[in-house]
């Protein structure tokens, strides 16, 4: 088997050839990240999925991610490293689901999560992302939403904005889900100096203890930013890579047990040489699905 750097060498000559540009979401593994052209959250990754000039988008993440590449650039071949990389959250809202909840509340904005299917992102007003989730919100001026399909992204933004009345889909990430209070306890014993950043998609009883409530790009800004020496990261163990990088010199823990999504897992150094040699898992969205889905997504992309 071809040692790491090998592998980079082996993957930049062919993304050369190929007129390919890699993207690798914060949670991918170590390797796959240091190999991309860009790194970062889903906001940051959408942004260099449609300003590209690249003929080939390769999309080191899960199949949402490469979704929302293809609405942004149907002129693009998008190309995802491993097609059984899925995202449980996504799965936990339907099309037809929502259709029937919009049936339910006619005449309110449908407020979608960035993590979710194209046929989902098609019957929605807007999407959004942790990121720029309570300004997106914000910018539609409406006093009701439906906000699918994390709730717990949701209450974040109910409780930011006390003005809206936020209606809540019932999903979750299972990563996110899983973190406890008493774990963010542990972990202040063990560290207690140690400043606490965690992701909205955490449940409010274990926001309700970060000092920080951010996105992976946040966490990354705040990291370079602040005086605190250590940190305390309450979300997928993969940022703890990009973190090391942005603030060099610094500490970053995870909780224990660690944060570690599978699905961003699955994705090699290997499956990223091999789409990019082959042209295999090409991403398609059917056109009518693209059209609707394209405001959305662009309103999410258009707004901090």
């Amino acid at each position: 088997m071809p040692d790491t750097a090998t592998l980079h060498d082996e993957i930049r000559t062919l993304a050369r050839e190929r007129d390919a540009i890699i993207l690798a979401h914060n949670y991918q593994r170590g390797e796959v990240q240091d190999v991309a052209d860009f790194t970062g959250d889903s906001l940051g990754l959408s942004r260099q999925a449609s300003e590209t000039s690249a003929q080939t988008i390769v999309f080191a993440g899960v199949h949402f991610m490469a979704e929302t590449a293809k609405i942004l650039s149907p002129d693009k071949t998008v190309l995802l490293p491993e097609l059984s990389a899925g995202c449980p959250m996504a799965d936990m809202m339907t099309a037809d689901e929502l259709a029937t909840w919009r049936e339910a509340h006619p005449g309110i904005p449908v407020v979608t999560y960035v993590n979710s299917s194209a046929d989902v992102k098609a019957l929605s007003d807007v999407c959004v992302t942790s990121a720029n989730a309570v300004a997106v919100v914000r910018s539609l001026g409406a006093d009701r939403i439906l906000f699918g399909p994390d709730r717990n992204l949701g209450s974040w933004v109910a409780r930011a904005l006390p003005e809206v009345e936020v209606l809540l889909w019932e999903g979750f990430c299972p990563t996110h889900e899983r973190v406890t209070p008493e774990q963010i306890a542990e972990a202040r014993k063990r560290h207690p100096d140690a400043e606490v950043m965690a992701h909205p998609e955490c449940r409010p009883d274990v926001v309700d203890l970060a000092d920080f409530v951010l996105s992976t790009s946040q966490m990354l800004r705040r990291a370079a930013d602040s005086p605190a020496d250590e940190f305390i990261v309450v979300t997928e163990e993969g940022l703890l890579h990009a973190l090391a990088k942005a603030a060099p010199g610094k500490r970053f823990v995870n909780l224990e047990p660690r944060m570690i999504c599978r699905n961003m897992k699955v994705t090699t150094l290997e499956k990223v040489r091999d789409v990019l040699r082959d042209g295999t898992n090409e991403i398609v969205v059917p056109e009518d699905v693209r059209e609707r889905a394209l405001t959305a997504v662009q309103r999410m992309v258009a707004i901090d």
